[in-house]
């Protein structure tokens, strides 16, 4: 599978939700400044190309429809985020979040208590091993994940 380019992120965002229509049908779901008609018209063929979406012909009308679904979509971008970003490991990418504060402690957690058996204990243990978070966020993330349990 190929990554979709912005543009084309947005038309497929669009015909996910509407699960199909014509140029117009996208373009009208589009914000404003809204683009050319021909602009999403040439987008959406192109996308045709490359499999992205099928279309029914009805007269000079086409309806356009994804071939691919938005679980299938989002498993390509996580993997391509995780592989190209973070070694493929979600360990780092769960501490690049937790430093970056994108996400909390208290969310961390509540994943955490939530995992099998050891893996809270292993959790922890890279994240103090490989100093992803300091002795006080290490301490609260140990009390929040017991909590949970």
């Amino acid at each position: 599978m190929k990554e979709l380019t912005k543009a084309e992120e947005q038309v497929m965002q669009i015909l996910w939700q509407i699960k199909e229509g014509i140029v117009k049908d996208v373009l009208a779901q589009m914000p404003d400044p809204k683009p050319a008609y021909n602009t999403v018209s040439t987008v959406v063929r192109v996308m045709e190309t490359k499999g992205f979406l099928g279309h029914k012909a009805y007269g000079n009308s086409h309806v356009y429809y994804p071939l691919i679904s938005e679980p299938e979509y989002k498993k390509f971008a996580y993997e391509k985020l995780l592989n190209g970003y973070f070694k493929g490991s979600v360990k780092e990418l769960m501490a690049y979040l937790v430093k970056d504060k994108q996400i909390s402690l208290n969310d961390i957690a509540e994943l955490v208590a939530s995992l099998p058996g050891n893996s809270v204990k292993e959790f922890i243990a890279y994240m103090a091993r490989e100093k992803k978070l300091d002795v006080t966020d290490l301490a609260e993330l140990i009390l929040l994940s017991q909590k949970g349990k």
